[in-house]
Parts: structure tokens; C-alpha cells; sequence
């Protein structure tokens, strides 16, 4: 289940009840027939809203259904995704799709990791590579020219749906899009992730990706691991050209909110190699001086559900916490590692991490702590509230006794602007 937005008013308006109302229509519905009418009439009101920009109006309707009807709420977010990063747009008097893709690159260093303009060249062979490996035949495309750091993505549906529609017009009538003006600052990290944007256009009910051609249908996993081990290795030179002094992983150019919760999902091992990776450098000691605490932490008024693990490091039988990352977990990740938390213990002192065939994210953080060569890792049982650091928003991380406390570097360490997730 996907993270709720914050809570607005407890009180709803007439869209906002009728939103939920058609999405638990659709959940309930007997026939595929009946779901997908029920589907037309939510789209339909969902257009008028994304028009109107009325976020508010959807973020409530969506608040309403986390907390009261949790099928419901993964299927009108799905709806409002969908409404939001796709259309339909007339071109030489017919209908076509668009569909909002973007393209994550996750990016290390111990440096600063680049955004902002993208030149027409780069474009150009970036736009020609994806033709070339990922999009499907009579397909047209439109490519934002600028490398998106994540503060600077749409941060509503509503600005979602503005761009999807403006980058879809500029696909059908081949105009050229102009760079993201006064993009905001966003924070330095050691491992992030940074977005191409572009719309891809097709005839209706034509296929968007390689993957969806008929030769591919019988295994379309395999045709997208293709699609993206020809798309990486292609566009890894342009791409080092754009992120200079950066690890690079490349991932695969899907659906905009799709690709972009991926990401998320991959850069957090990425997050914990960098951390290691600076913390030795930095301070001039072998990754077995380093401890690593693991701390639960959630929203208070939700009882007992883990929204993040916040990892601290301290020097090896030190008490201080010189610095932290956050891990956050999503779609029904909580609801399995309620289910792992009795076993962590065993897992930290027999080392039996890794040999199951799949890990949940606790074995995954505490197998990349292993493999980095940490070895004195304490995972804390109990729950912490999600605490910021009222002066700099930087977020508390636990300590070995199990206080909340701000992550500082020693004042002899070298100073680095960087930052952690």
C-alpha cells in the first residue's frame, strides 16, 4: 500500500466523497463490465479536478480511504496516476496515447552530484537511444531538456497532469522544450538519484515500449532486461558526461510514478555504500571501526507501523553519532517487517541474512552492513517517532542507549558538503 498524503480537514466536500465513493464502487464491482464504468466515471471527475487544480480535493479523498478502506485507496490512487501522467491528445485527426515516462540514474560520490540543462546534443542522443532500445515502432517523443534532481519533480498530481500535457503537445507537434526555469535548491546528498523527463506518444491502443510487441509477449521480463542492458550501456558515456566524478547505475525508462518508486527502492543500498565509502575516507579508518545502530521509526498516532529505519554510525566503541541515513519503506514493506521483527536478532548473531531467496529490507540493510565489513550492528526493538531537528530539518537519528539524538562529525573531520539519505 502506498503511502497516504498528509491529513487535511476531517471533513469532506461533495468531490471529494464522491471520488471515494466510485473508487470503492470499483473494488466492489461483480464483472469487469461493471468495474470498468465505474473506472469511467472516476476518470471523468478526476480530469475535471486535475483541470481545475484541485489537489486538495483528491489529497482528501485519498486521506479518507488510507485510513477507512484501504482497497479502495490503492485503487483511485492508481486512477489518479493514471490520470495525471497519461492522455489522449488528437493528432492528423486521430487519437494517440501519451504517457508521462521518466528515465532514473542513480548517481554516488563523494562530491556534489550534478542537475539542471541538458544540451540539445546530449538530447539528441539521449532521445535516439531510446528510440533505438526502449520505445516501440511510430512512436513520437518529447524530452525535457534537464537532468530533474528529485526536489525538483512535480511534487503534486496536479502539477503532473500540467506537465504531461504540455510535453505531450510539444510530442505531436514537434516543438522543442525549453529548460526547468529557477529550478529550487536541492540539498546535496552522496547518493541520490537525478530524472530525464519525456512523453512518449503513440496511436491509440498502440504499443508504447519494445516490451510490448508481439515476438515479446511470451517474456516480456526478459525483453525489458534487454531493453536496459542496451539502453545502460549505450547512454553510459553521455550520462558520465552529465554526472562527472559519479558512480552510475542506469535503470529502466517506465511509466513516470512507477519508475520513479524504483528508484527510490534502488538508491537506498547505493545510500549505505557511500556512507561507508566517506565515513573511511573521511576519517582515516577501516570499516570494522565503524558501529552501526538500526532504529525503528513511525508516526506516532499510527500504532506499531515502521515508516522508515534510520541508521546511525559511530566510531567503534564510541557513544557519539557521527552520522546517519534514512531508509524509508513503501507499498507493503511495514507489513512484512512487522512480520520479520521477532527474527532480527537471530538473524544479526547466527548470519543466517541472505539465505532466504527473498530479503526483506531489515536483512537487506543488515546484509550490506555485513558486506561493507561492518560487524558490530545493534538493531533497536523497540518504536521511535519520526523526530527533525527543529533548527536545520535535519532528522534525529538512535544512538546505542537508545536516544534521539542530531548526527555530528567529529570537529577534526575534514569538512564535506554532502549529505546522507
Amino acid at each position: 500500500m502506498r503511502r497516504p498524503f498528509k491529513s487535511l480537514s476531517p471533513k469532506l466536500s461533495i468531490d471529494s466523497r464522491h471520488l471515494a465513493g466510485l473508487a470503492h464502487a470499483m473494488v466492489q464491482a461483480s464483472s469487469r463490465l461493471e468495474e470498468r464504468a465505474w473506472e469511467r466515471n472516476l476518470d471523468a471527475l478526476l480530469l475535471k479536478l486535475l483541470k481545475t487544480g484541485h489537489q486538495d480535493t483528491i489529497d482528501a479523498a485519498l486521506d479518507h480511504l488510507f485510513k477507512e478502506k484501504p482497497g479502495a485507496y490503492d485503487a483511485l490512487m492508481e486512477s489518479v496516476e493514471a490520470a495525471s501522467a497519461s492522455c489522449s491528445i488528437e493528432q492528423d485527426g486521430g487519437r494517440c496515447d501519451a504517457l508521462l515516462i521518466a528515465i532514473p540514474i542513480l548517481a554516488w560520490t563523494r562530491f556534489a552530484i550534478a542537475s539542471g540543462p541538458v544540451s540539445a546534443e546530449m538530447l539528441m542522443t539521449l532521445s535516439a537511444h531510446l528510440y533505438g532500445h526502449v520505445l516501440a515502432a511510430d512512436t513520437r517523443l518529447a524530452m525535457a531538456p534537464t537532468l530533474f534532481a528529485i526536489d525538483q519533480l512535480p511534487r503534486s498530481h496536479v502539477e503532473t497532469f500540467s506537465i504531461t500535457q504540455r510535453m505531450a503537445q510539444a510530442a505531436v507537434n514537434g516543438n522543442a522544450l525549453h529548460p526547468l526555469a529557477n529550478p529550487p535548491e536541492t540539498a546535496p546528498f552522496l547518493a541520490d538519484t537525478r530524472y530525464l523527463l519525456a512523453v512518449v506518444v503513440a496511436p491509440a491502443g498502440a504499443p508504447l515500449f519494445r516490451w510490448q510487441t508481439q515476438e515479446n509477449q511470451f517474456d516480456v521480463s526478459a525483453a525489458q532486461q534487454e531493453a536496459l542492458i542496451q539502453w545502460s550501456a549505450q547512454t553510459m558515456p553521455t550520462i558520465e558526461r552529465l554526472l562527472p566524478g559519479c558512480g552510475i547505475e542506469m535503470l529502466l525508462p517506465e511509466a513516470y510514478y512507477v519508475a520513479c518508486r524504483e528508484a527510490d527502492k534502488k538508491i537506498r543500498p547505493a545510500s549505505i555504500h557511500a556512507a561507508i565509502h566517506y565515513l573511511t575516507h573521511t576519517l582515516g579508518i577501516e570499516p570494522q571501526g565503524l558501529s552501526a545502530i538500526i532504529g525503528n521509526f513511525g508516526e506516532e498516532s499510527i500504532d506499531g507501523r515502521i515508516d522508515e529505519y534510520r541508521i546511525s554510525f559511530t566510531l567503534h566503541q564510541h557513544p557519539d553519532v557521527v552520522y546517519g541515513i534514512v531508509w524509508p519503506l513503501y507499498d507493503q514493506e511495514d507489513l512484512e517487517e512487522e512480520l520479520q521483527d521477532l527474527a532480527t536478532d537471530r538473524l544479526i548473531h547466527t548470519g543466517m541474512i541472505g539465505k532466504t531467496e527473498y530479503r526483506t529490507p531489515i536483512e537487506q540493510i543488515l546484509g550490506l552492513l555485513r558486506e561493507s565489513g561492518i560487524t558490530d550492528i545493534k538493531h533497536h526493538g523497540e518504536h521511535f517517532p519520526m523526530e527533525f531537528c527543529e533548527d536545520c530539518g535535519a532528522p534525529f537519528y538512535c544512538d546505542a542507549e537508545a536516544e534521539l539524538v542530531h548526527a555530528e562529525m567529529p570537529e577534526d573531520a575534514p569538512h564535506s558538503s554532502g549529505h546522507f539519505h
